[in-house]
């Protein structure tokens, strides 16, 4: 029979970590007497970033006394006591290769579930002070677990915690632990673990992705997108064979091999980079059939945009241009639901080439192309996706012109005069469970996504040009400024979406550290090689990984958290 050593509550706190000031509840300090426990939090308990800590699945934290004296004997530390783990139950007994998911425990008189592994983060190496900690937990097979409250009711310290119920699949806390973040993913126990009602939805969701994962495909589908390797390293050059304008700011590039030979095919959705000088970087979508012998990009020119003011006035028919090969994720799904592609502006290019893939293949799924223009003079494309929509059994088209032309006609050349927003999409009759892709102005898109979400749409799928915006958990915004290009001793780092080339200096210690310096903006969780939230597309170069991630990134992409440059580098960051 195992014990509740200790109950431990704390609530969140502003502390200081490397000039920047966090957010954490992780800093718990042991309760003497009873201490309600109700479904979300023990009273006088709380977290500093619900959307990585806390709520129903993960009510309480547990962590086991063994795994206290394990951890003592590794950093030669006798100053570990009950909570230091970020822990609300210290207990004696119940280890990870033990418990169960599923399993469910008497403690008091609360009646509790095993729902999941600890997800390791940053925060539980900052309270220690010892930064590998989130990748330890987890190579060691020692990550603790939560619990779900089913009975709410008083616990305290000295609590016997009785089994009452053995979980579905007998899989273990530590298994599923290693199921999804160490390498060699046995799809046998993910299976048995999706059987589990128990699991969280979050951990279902991500062993799912393991399972769809093509067993060709390198990388960790439950943690990060991946996408088949791309067709060549680096770059290449390609001959632009054609420039075509769309219209008065959109202008399509034809690329083809100089040698004429067919291009590797692509996926519907991905897009290219390209290298117009030195730190002059960009990456447009195909925007033409995925599978043809040669690509075509479309690039709107922006008012004082480096990239596209270079190709409007030095690319014409005969210019070789450097080239990395396809990437991305954002591709089109082979399912037979429906599919909807949404778009504004600039942003229909990648759904076009799903559009041209549809046609290709013969897909006789419905297709639903909505799209949002200013008027008839800014509409790209119309010919071509109407002459692609004829082609398919089911379609359906709407257009909407937030200011029309005298000249443009209802009916013929629009749908509905007005933005394309959520009105609209309430009115549509949209169907539930279809596949929805979304490109365009970052508003467009969360206005999209939500009245999506609303229709009952539950696969959302999203493009963005640009940077993506900063994820660090628990980490005050501060007004830092925009992107700034720095110089250093060592190998250049280019950032293609932000624009930023920077030098590198040994001190940097990582190559996320780096780009925190230049202020361009990253996303990251563990720094330590474990959740993948930082896996980025290495267009060109070479790295070291220190650590080694605990399960390697896909193909061409890189954890920069743990990455060091061994030569120049240009990142899809």
């Amino acid at each position: 029979m195992a014990t509740l050593v200790s109950v431990n509550v704390g609530m969140p706190k502003d502390v200081a970590w490397q000039g920047r000031t966090v957010h954490t509840g992780v800093w718990k300090a042991p309760v003497d007497g009873p201490v309600m426990l109700r479904r979300l939090n023990l009273d006088g308990d709380g977290q500093g970033d619900l959307a990585g800590h806390g709520g129903e699945q993960r009510a309480v934290l547990v962590y086991q006394l063994d795994s206290y004296r394990h951890w003592s004997g590794v950093f030669g530390r006798d100053d570990l006591t009950p909570g230091s783990f970020g822990e609300n139950f210290t207990v004696d007994g119940l280890p990870d290769d033990e418990v169960c998911v599923g399993d469910r425990f008497r403690v008091g008189a609360a009646l509790v579930e095993v729902t999941q592994p600890r997800v390791t983060c940053y925060r539980v190496g900052l309270r220690l002070g010892e930064p590998q900690l989130p990748a330890l937990l987890v190579a060691h097979h020692r990550p603790g677990f939560y619990l779900r409250v089913l009975t709410e009711g008083e616990v305290r310290a000295g609590d016997d915690i009785v089994k009452v119920a053995d979980g579905p699949q007998r899989v273990t806390v530590a298994e599923i632990d290693a199921l999804l973040y160490l390498r060699g993913h046995d799809r046998d126990l993910a299976a048995r673990a999706l059987r589990i009602d128990a699991l969280s939805p979050g951990w279902k969701a991500s062993l799912r992705a393991l399972l769809d994962q093509p067993e060709e495909h390198a990388g960790n589908a439950g943690l990060a997108a991946v996408a088949a390797p791309p067709a060549w390293p680096g770059f290449r050059p390609l001959v632009v064979t054609g420039v075509h304008p769309e219209t008065a700011d959109i202008t399509s590039l034809r690329l083809a091999a100089p040698d004429g030979a067919p291009l590797p095919a692509a996926a519907a959705g991905q897009f290219l980079t390209v290298r117009l000088g030195p730190g002059l970087v960009r990456s447009y979508s195909l925007s033409g059939s995925p599978a043809g012998p040669s690509y075509r990009i479309s690039v709107k020119h922006e008012p004082g945009g480096a990239g596209s003011g270079y190709l409007r006035d030095h690319v014409r028919p005969g210019v070789l241009l450097d080239t990395a090969a396809p990437r991305g994720t954002f591709t089109l799904d082979r399912s037979g639901d429906p599919v909807l592609l949404v778009s504004a502006g600039i942003g229909a290019t990648p759904l076009l080439a799903m559009l041209h893939d549809l046609v290709e293949r013969r897909a006789d799924r419905p297709v639903w192309w909505l799209h949002g223009a200013r008027d008839g003079a800014g509409h790209a494309f119309a010919g071509e996706v109407r002459a692609l929509l004829a082609r398919l059994p089911s379609t359906r088209e709407v257009i909407c012109y937030s200011h029309p032309r005298p000249q443009d006609r209802p009916g013929t050349d629009y749908t509905i005069a007005g933005r394309l927003d959520t009105h609209v999409l309430r009115g549509l009759d949209l169907p539930p469970p279809a596949v929805a892709f979304v490109c365009g102005p970052a508003g467009f898109m969360d206005d999209v996504t939500a009245a999506l979400t609303a229709a009952g749409v539950s696969q959302i799928h999203r493009e963005q040009f640009t940077a993506l915006a900063t994820l660090a958990p628990g980490v005050r915004p501060s007004a830092a400024g925009p992107p700034r290009s720095r110089p250093g001793p060592g190998p250049t780092i280019t950032f293609a979406r932000s624009g930023v080339t920077a030098g590198w200096s040994d001190d940097d210690g990582s190559v996320l550290n780096l780009a925190e310096t230049c202020r361009v903006p990253v996303r990251w969780s563990c720094r330590t090689g474990v959740c993948h939230t930082c896996e980025t597309g290495l267009l060109s170069g070479d790295i070291d990984s220190d650590p080694e991630p605990l399960d390697p990134p896909a193909d061409g992409t890189v954890l920069i958290c743990c990455a060091r440059p061994r030569t120049d580098l240009v990142l899809d960051l």
